[in-house]
């Protein structure tokens, strides 16, 4: 065998460490991405999405090309990888690989625009003593235009800053706010289970449960309290196991307020300063302002 010191790329990826923290970033790739789809000399922005931002799959525009346009989401999805800040914007696109207009190849190049202004940065992981798993869900109710789908999300972080999981998804339409933030929580329980075990794996025990931030009191609500079962009889008995996972304290569900909920970045378009604010507290940052010397 031969040792080939530290780990600088993998898989299209770059790997810095420090003495206190390891950086992840797709930097090349993401340059690689601009210059193929003719988008080098564009003018960057701020945020990859504008607010409120509403994608239909018929609005009135010019078809555009279908290749093209697969090929422009696909490589954003690959580079979700290390950038969690353009799940929301990549999955929402995605939504119309199918007859794609030319107003969805717009906001496709907004994305682009967003990655050019935001080059150079990736995922932060930070060295500590101890690693306490935390969970943040959320539900946008009703969002989808064509469908009236509710589009949910959930991340998970350890105590150290360090991003673990994200991920978001459009469930049933025929539920309401409280009750779309319920079916969000399960789901994100049901991760929260399988990541405890990981973590077990790794000598990181979780004795205690596992919190998971929710910003909808009434759900919460549900959850803990069984009796309100004859009133949710329409949600599919799967959901209903997160009352298990509490009563056996392997989570917690805890209200979290709109501030810092990271899971918002996840479910909806934010204006420029909350963006900024959720997506370093998710992980995503420029090498600039980490410790220590860093070359990317």
């Amino acid at each position: 065998m031969t040792d080939l010191g530290l780990l600088h790329h993998f898989l299209g990826m770059g790997v810095v460490q420090t003495d206190k923290t390891i950086f992840i970033h797709q930097r090349k790739y993401a340059m690689k991405l601009i210059e193929k789809f003719g988008m080098k000399d564009c003018k960057s922005v701020a945020t990859p999405l504008v607010v409120n931002e509403k994608l239909c799959k018929v609005d009135g525009s010019e078809a555009a090309n279908e290749s093209e346009y697969r090929q422009v989401v696909g490589s954003l999805l690959y580079l979700t990888a290390t950038r969690p800040d353009i799940m929301f914007s990549s999955s929402l696109l995605a939504r119309f690989m199918h007859n794609p207009t030319k107003k969805h190849m717009g906001i496709a190049k907004r994305v682009l625009r967003y990655i050019q202004g935001t080059l150079d940065f990736g995922i932060e992981f930070v060295k500590e003593k101890t690693t306490t798993l935390i969970g943040y869900c959320d539900s946008d109710w009703a969002r989808s235009e064509d469908d009236m789908r509710s589009t949910s999300g959930y991340a998970f972080t350890l105590v150290s800053g360090m991003f673990s999981w994200a991920l978001i998804k459009q469930n049933t339409a025929a539920l309401s706010t409280t009750e779309a933030e319920y079916v969000n929580a399960a789901e994100a329980t049901s991760q929260a289970k399988w990541l405890r075990f990981v973590l077990e794996d790794f000598g990181e025990e979780q004795v205690e449960g596992t919190p998971i931030m929710c910003d909808n009191t009434s759900g919460i609500t549900i959850a803990k309290n069984p009796v309100l079962n004859q009133k949710t009889g329409h949600i599919s008995r799967k959901f209903h196991f997160i009352r298990k996972a509490i009563q056996a304290k392997e989570i917690e569900l805890v209200y979290c307020k709109m501030e810092d909920h990271i899971a918002y970045i996840l479910t909806k378009a934010l204006p420029k300063d909350r963006f900024a604010c959720l997506r370093g507290l998710l992980g995503v940052k420029s090498p600039k302002r980490l410790e220590g010397s860093v070359d990317v």
